[in-house]
């Protein structure tokens, strides 16, 4: 099970995620991460706290690899989920650098 809270800030949107990052929830989180992605102003920067995730399947890393490429800004704690964002990150970059 996933909880998502949304709040919104003048200059940012603060998501929070708490609970498994696994099976149905990564559609339920794409959904929603599409749906606010498209209404939010491209001013507003868009943070995203990892701090209260229990696991990660390879869904739960296609979703967040998708939200880094958006421009998401992470906030984690775990080592795990530190290690598993700089690899995304690297991902990204090395694509972006790619000819």
């Amino acid at each position: 099970m996933l909880r998502i809270t949304v709040t919104e800030g003048a200059s940012e949107q603060l998501w929070v995620l708490q609970g498994r990052l696994t099976g149905c929830s990564v559609e339920e989180l794409t959904a929603n991460w599409r749906v606010n992605r498209k209404d939010r102003p491209t001013t507003q920067s868009c943070i995203v706290d990892l701090n209260e995730i229990t696991s990660i399947d390879k869904g739960g890393e296609q979703v967040l690899l998708m939200m880094i490429r958006d421009g998401a800004k992470f906030v984690a704690t775990g080592v795990y989920t530190k290690h598993l964002l700089q690899s995304l990150s690297a991902k990204v970059a090395n694509r972006s650098n790619s000819p």
